[in-house]
């Protein structure tokens, strides 16, 4: 399989348009085929409205949410690569892994269990509370420009999650569709960590051709059908 995730996910709203493709019964949600590729597509263009590039960081911290898939795809339609960051993580490890990799902007949840993400990112960058929410200047995060937080309303300096979901422009839808003859399979798309066991975390780069493939040919080698459902109990981030 040689093409690009953006391609994958055409194609597949082409052939089952009108069939569930994610449905996350704690949040409600049940986005066919067609949906989520709109939706991504849309997604896209809001990340480029900001004024993203292609090949820039995108870290995403959240438990598994709808918005968790949503972002996945809108960053390989924009050829934008995703990063995930560890749910458990704290403030050190945080820190770190935005600027190993360079993140220009990160999507995170409020609050998960008993962790206040909004709060450790103003411990991390307390400049934030006094910055636009187009561009962050913060001395301990110095790629970081914009944070954009799943949640109904989005504190200063925060973007809302939603605003981007549907804030793209006409040149940057435009500019997510001609990105789909630009791509190519062997673009970086994610960077995973690993685990750090051994000395700190590592980001391991994966592209278009390695996360279709892996999922491709697990899916083989355990004869799914597009009959079947596969339920993700686990976390989305590694």
């Amino acid at each position: 399989m040689y093409r690009t995730i953006g391609a994958a996910l055409d194609d597949a709203a082409l052939m089952w348009g009108a069939r569930e493709a994610l449905v996350c019964p704690h949040q409600g949600v049940r986005w066919t085929w067609q949906e989520l590729k709109a939706r991504a597509e849309e997604m896209a263009a809001g990340l480029l409205a900001l004024g993203l590039e292609p090949g820039d960081r995108v870290g995403i911290w959240s438990p598994n949410k709808a918005e968790w898939v949503l972002t996945q795809f809108a960053t390989a339609y924009a050829g934008l690569v995703l990063v995930n960051i560890n749910p458990a993580y704290r403030l050190a490890e945080l820190e770190y892994a935005l600027n190993k990799v360079g993140c220009k902007a990160l999507v995170l949840a409020d609050t998960f269990k008993s962790s206040d993400y909004v709060a450790m990112v103003r411990d991390l960058a307390p400049e934030i509370d006094k910055s636009q929410p187009e561009g962050l200047e913060a001395a301990r995060l110095p790629h970081l420009r914009h944070v954009i937080v799943i949640a109904d309303e989005a504190p200063p300096g925060f973007l809302p999650f939603a605003r981007i979901a549907t804030g793209g422009t006409d040149q940057a839808r435009d500019r997510v569709q001609a990105l789909k003859t630009e791509l190519q399979p062997e673009d970086p798309i994610n960077i995973q960590f690993t685990s750090g066991t051994t000395g700190s975390p590592k980001g391991a780069t994966l592209t278009h051709h390695n996360i279709l493939n892996n999922g491709y040919f697990v899916g083989e080698a355990q004869r799914f059908t597009e009959e079947d459902r596969l339920c993700i109990p686990v976390p989305l981030y590694h």
